[in-house]
């Protein structure tokens, strides 16, 4: 009797298909938001907080999960205490994107979430004891050069870029210290958000400013759905954050800087001065240098993991698996 072949998908290459269909996802929210422009980024970002909770709990009920392990995670400081720092963090974030995108500076977004891997692999190093190669080094190196470069092209240092770079490379740091997995995780984050964030929405209604029912219903069903325009892409970042290296990470992220550089530049018609395209050649530099990198020592690590039973940048923390 032949018995069929059951064929089960390593976690590691799990981790990366999950964390590439949310770069992806992120990179096709570029073209989402600019539809909420009746909207100031605050009340935008007010909403995503709201809303985002309520993508969660339906997750969570058609996960089947239950609340039985939130009330001891509120009554634990300890570990608490991540949550809420990846809660701000990511708050930072958005909000930066939102603003960005509605005063026309896609490509700063891109700029930023081009840098934003290679902060990423820094905080590897720094925080996780990762060792980079010397090409890895290379490329942070070009990425510096390249915030150098932009800084003279836009005539000032690049703020927006700068934000959104770090804030999400330490929201990617701060989740590897997050002992839930990463339905848990994200329900928590949007919870510490909620309160400030609907207070927020019905001062902007009680003060005739909000635009929640006075613009569409289209207009409404967009804040609606933006909630799960940004739920859906953070859990399964923050599903993969647990299953792959953070420098790994860094190189799945290069999918949504690309995605938002082609927006901002052939469908929002930005303009690209021969500066820009300087800037943003030393950027796509370091991406040949480190995809170059990754593609030649890939081998290399499947034999030593395939040799010692350890999995690559077996030293970074891990956390429980989903």
């Amino acid at each position: 009797m032949i018995h069929p072949t059951i064929s089960v998908v390593p976690e590691s290459n799990r981790g990366v298909i999950l964390g590439a269909s949310a770069f992806l996802l992120w990179g096709f929210a570029a073209m989402y938001w600019p539809f909420l422009s009746p909207a100031e980024p605050a009340e935008v970002l007010a909403h995503r907080m709201v809303w985002a909770l309520a993508a969660m709990c339906v997750f969570l009920l058609a996960a089947r999960r239950g609340w039985a392990w939130l009330p001891p995670l509120l009554r634990n400081p300890r570990r608490l205490l991540p949550v809420a720092a990846a809660a701000v963090l990511i708050s930072i974030n958005w909000w930066g994107f939102i603003y960005s995108v509605s005063i026309v500076q896609t490509l700063q977004a891109s700029l930023a979430y081009f840098i934003n891997p290679l902060m990423t692999v820094c905080l590897a190093v720094v925080f996780f004891s990762e060792r980079l190669r010397v090409a890895q080094w290379v490329a942070v190196g070009l990425g510096a050069m390249a915030v150098v470069v932009m800084t003279f092209a836009y005539g000032s240092t690049p703020w927006l870029s700068l934000l959104m770079a770090t804030s999400f490379a330490a929201y990617g740091a701060v989740k590897k210290y997050v002992s839930l997995d990463g339905m848990q995780s994200l329900t928590v984050e949007t919870l510490v958000m909620f309160l400030p964030a609907l207070g927020y929405v019905i001062y902007l209604e009680a003060m005739g400013t909000g635009t929640t029912f006075s613009v569409s219903p289209a207009h409404t069903a967009l804040l609606v759905g933006g909630g799960f325009v940004t739920a859906l892409p953070l859990l399964l970042f923050g599903m993969a954050a647990r299953r792959i290296p953070l420098s790994v990470i860094g190189m799945l992220q290069f999918i949504t800087p690309t995605m938002m550089f082609l927006i901002g530049w052939l469908l929002q018609g930005e303009e690209m001065p021969p500066a820009r395209w300087v800037g943003f050649g030393f950027v796509w530099s370091a991406v040949c240098v480190f995809a170059y990198d990754q593609l030649r020592s890939s081998p290399r690590r499947s034999v030593a993991h395939a040799t010692t039973g350890r999995p690559p940048n077996a030293s970074s923390p891990s956390p429980a698996r989903d």
